[in-house]
């Protein structure tokens, strides 16, 4: 659970950037600390080898040979002089601060560093560290008298320096930085800690917090923003949504109550105008019948005949908006059973070619052979589909292609038989598309503005959808979808033998 902090994953990394960090940069101080201790001992062991080189000259210049002897002697005083010798360049000690090892070898890393040509070395002389120096005696004109003419190394001046005061004040050191980089590890690692925790997490806990509320639907909460960081932002950006929830929720309660006075005025206005449309019908009808008889007792060429003939023709349109009226504010429940829509559209298709308007129309049909049957009322969506064929022939007024289209496709896990019903024509506005399934609505001058809003209804009584998509001057296409019933096919099937 911790690991799955932000917060302690952030704090996790601090520590280990600092650890590296700091520790780098103390092995590197380490480092250059123990240099420049090394420098500095064989600086000073350079300087004493030249007094010690001079104080030889010295002495054998004024023919006091067992002077070097003393002298070598008096620098071996020294505590952290290990030893200082001269050695012949074949490794034989000539001279040495301590007599006992006149005549023996030299050591075998002091003759390495000369015979590699090197002026100095470290090594090891038992359980201390040594910083090894060499220095070459050659014989100049002063020195041809006894040692020969030409110059020539007469001598190795070697001096062995204890590096152990060296190596402790290189060990506090170390000790100091340790403990310094621990100090400092922790102090900030905690300090960030605190930080994180105090402006970061419980900022962030809080938020989460009064976001929880505004899941469960409180929309009153606020956090007062403290500081104007970017937790304060993101405080004051939480406020501003909140507020814009808020509102949104509140244009939306009163939406819902505009809907539902709506609904209940267009209730009771559809009662009203099924009952008007109910009493309307039977004296249509009556007046229809009188009219009829008439028009029989016309000649064919009398002018009255064409003038009763627009009367019924208005009758018919009256007859029709009151049905519409009467269908919409009580349509029958739909009468279920399987229904294969290849087999509809075909019927719906030919029932079209007849239609006055269709003759300057091509008819194109692209079915998905495969497509299984779906659970609704056959007549229903017989009359959404040719509903919808009219209007997609009545706006295509200089001709066009009318295409129908059937395929099977899936959403959610539920299959659903579509039908997709494309014109050529002018399209719908933008500003219409929204109104095009509201009743009454219409742009033609004989429309009703029932027609499509009825086709709703249908499709909403059987699970079903139908919408619109259109662009101005490219036409457009109004897109069916019925569920598929599970084993439909197979159950049809059966229910077709049993009626055999």
């Amino acid at each position: 659970m911790f690991f799955k902090s932000l917060v302690s994953r952030v704090i996790i990394l601090n520590i280990l950037l600092l650890t590296v960090g700091i520790g780098i940069f103390t092995l590197f101080h380490i480092r250059r600390e123990h240099n420049h201790l090394v420098s500095s001992t064989r600086e000073n062991a350079g300087l004493l080898l030249s007094t010690i080189e001079k104080a030889i000259f010295n002495a054998m210049r004024t023919g006091q040979s067992e002077e070097v002897q003393a002298i070598l002697q008096m620098v071996g005083e020294n505590s952290r002089l290990l030893n200082v010798r001269i050695f012949h360049p074949n490794g034989t000690i000539l001279k040495s601060a301590r007599s006992e090892e006149i005549g023996r070898r030299v050591g075998p890393n002091e003759l390495a560093i000369f015979q590699n040509h090197q002026d100095y070395g470290i090594f090891r002389v038992g359980d201390q560290e040594t910083l090894g120096v060499v220095k070459s005696i050659v014989s100049d004109e002063r020195c041809f008298l006894c040692h020969g003419s030409g110059r020539k190394v007469v001598g190795v001046l070697n001096l062995n320096y204890s590096l152990s005061d060296t190596t402790q004040k290189l060990r506090d050191s170390t000790q100091f930085f340790a403990f310094s980089t621990i100090f400092i590890i922790v102090l900030l690692s905690v300090g960030s800690s605190f930080l994180l925790l105090r402006f970061v997490r419980r900022p962030i806990q809080s938020l989460a917090g009064q976001m929880a509320k505004v899941e469960q639907g409180d929309l009153s909460v606020r956090i007062t923003p403290r500081f104007s960081d970017e937790i304060g932002s993101l405080a004051r950006s939480f406020n501003s949504m909140v507020d814009h929830l808020e509102m949104a929720k509140k244009e939306l309660e009163q939406y819902h109550y505009q809907q539902m006075v709506r609904a209940d005025r267009l209730a009771s206005v559809g009662e009203m105008a099924s009952g008007v449309a109910h009493e309307i019908k039977n004296p249509l009808a009556g007046i229809s019948s009188a009219i009829s008889v008439l028009a029989d007792d016309f000649a064919e060429d009398d002018p009255r005949k064409a003038i009763v003939g627009e009367v019924l023709e208005q009758i018919t349109r009256l007859n029709k908006t009151a049905t519409d009226l009467l269908f919409f504010g009580k349509p029958g429940d739909p009468e279920f059973s399987f229904v294969d829509l290849n087999a509809l559209i075909k019927k719906t298709l030919f029932f079209i070619a007849q239609h006055p308007e269709a003759k300057n129309i091509h008819r194109v049909k692209d079915l998905d052979r495969e497509l299984p049957p779906v659970w609704a009322d056959e007549k229903q969506i017989q009359q959404v589909l040719f509903n919808v064929m009219i209007n997609g022939i009545q706006s295509m007024t200089d001709g066009g292609t009318l295409t129908v289209e059937t395929l099977l496709v899936e959403r959610g896990g539920q299959q659903y038989g579509q039908i997709m019903v494309s014109d050529t024509g002018e399209g719908i506005p933008p500003d219409r598309m929204e109104k095009i399934f509201v009743p009454f609505y219409t742009t033609k001058t004989q429309g009703t503005g029932l027609g499509l809003a009825i086709c709703r209804k249908l499709m909403e009584q059987q699970g079903g959808t139908i919408r619109v998509d259109s662009h101005q001057g490219e036409g457009t296409v109004f897109i069916i979808e019925l569920p598929v019933v599970a084993g439909g096919t197979q159950i049809e099937k059966e229910d077709n033998r049993a009626s055999t």
